[in-house]
């Protein structure tokens, strides 16, 4: 199987961010809109586009959109058949875990018929040790396994400093990690391990399911000490734009997460919800935030800000339970 596949498309960011770690930019042909990272994957043509405009809706409009878009057609995005046809990939990846993330996988599977020897790889994590087995998949497909598994003993190497350090820490806080505000969505899949990895104990989130609306009520009663707002999708400046559109509900003033300053915002679009190389970074931003004393500098720069409705008081309970 070593080199056998030469010219990929990658329909997810993630898989993008693999494809590159592994040093096969030059067999990229295609990516998403959405593909981001390294900067140089904007340059490479783009085999789909969004159905629902993003940009130009708020959270809450976005999530009506999604669902009423998924109910009629059972995915938000369209595929062009054309630049397919045109670029001929032996390999596209994709994944089955989330109908909002990727074009729906049969569409991709029928697109692939029309490309003779294309092989379709469904990436589906759902764990941290998944994210992982992806990487020495892809690895596996393209001839790069020593490659691949450097890179995931380096990733477990960072990730077992974290785990050892916070393993002493005799009082775990309250976390609540909400990746959608409008309305709220609890955490899922690898996030809540990544809580748990970092010294945090969050109730709420489901680990290895998908991520689910909430009850503020949940939350209140829940009394997070640290509250982290890592939107799906959305950098810090939308995910701020949008935390400060929310309602929050009555009670959320007297939350101590809310009292001691502890609510932050993370860049969602690039960290946590993002099954790829830079989970580890995900990792050590939750570290950085729970516990700063122990774990300072390690999150990259720019990836959480601290958010605070100090000024704007009078947006606080305007939501009933």
């Amino acid at each position: 199987m070593a080199d056998q596949y030469q010219r990929i498309c990658s329909l997810l960011p993630s898989a993008t961010e693999i494809v590159y770690a592994l040093g096969l930019g030059d067999r990229l042909v295609a990516v998403t809109h959405e593909c981001d990272y390294p900067p140089e994957a904007r340059q490479k043509p783009q085999a789909t586009y969004s159905l629902v405009r993003h940009d130009q809706l708020t959270a809450l409009e976005i999530d009506i959109a999604v669902r009423e878009r998924l109910a009629e057609d059972g995915t938000i995005y369209a595929l062009d058949q054309a630049v397919l046809e045109h670029l001929k990939p032996d390999l596209i990846l994709t994944q089955q875990v989330c109908d909002v993330c990727a074009v729906s996988y049969d569409r991709v599977q029928r697109a692939a018929v029309t490309l003779e020897g294309a092989r379709v790889v469904s990436l589906n994590p759902h764990h941290l040790q998944d994210i992982f087995d992806n990487i020495r998949l892809v690895g596996e497909l393209t001839g790069t396994q020593q490659r691949a598994e450097a890179l995931i003993a380096a990733a477990y190497q960072r990730i077992g400093r974290v785990a050892t350090i916070a393993a002493k820490i005799r009082r775990r806080p309250r976390v609540v990690v909400l990746e959608w505000l409008n309305p709220p969505y609890r955490a899922g899949h690898w996030t809540p391990e990544i809580v748990q990895l970092a010294g945090g104990y969050d109730a709420l989130g489901r680990a290895a399911e998908d991520a689910t609306i909430v009850e503020w009520a949940e939350v209140l009663e829940f009394a997070p000490e640290v509250v982290i707002i890592a939107q799906c999708g959305f950098d810090l400046a939308r995910s701020e734009l949008e935390a400060r559109r929310t309602a929050w509900p009555a009670g959320w003033e007297k939350l101590p997460a809310v009292r001691s300053g502890q609510v932050y915002l993370v860049d969602g679009n690039a960290y946590l919800s993002r099954p790829g190389p830079r989970i580890v970074e995900s990792l050590e931003i939750v570290a950085e935030i729970l516990h700063p004393g122990l774990f300072a500098g390690l999150a990259p720069a720019g990836s959480y800000q601290r958010f605070s409705l100090a000024t704007e008081e009078a947006s606080w309970g305007t939501r009933s339970l």
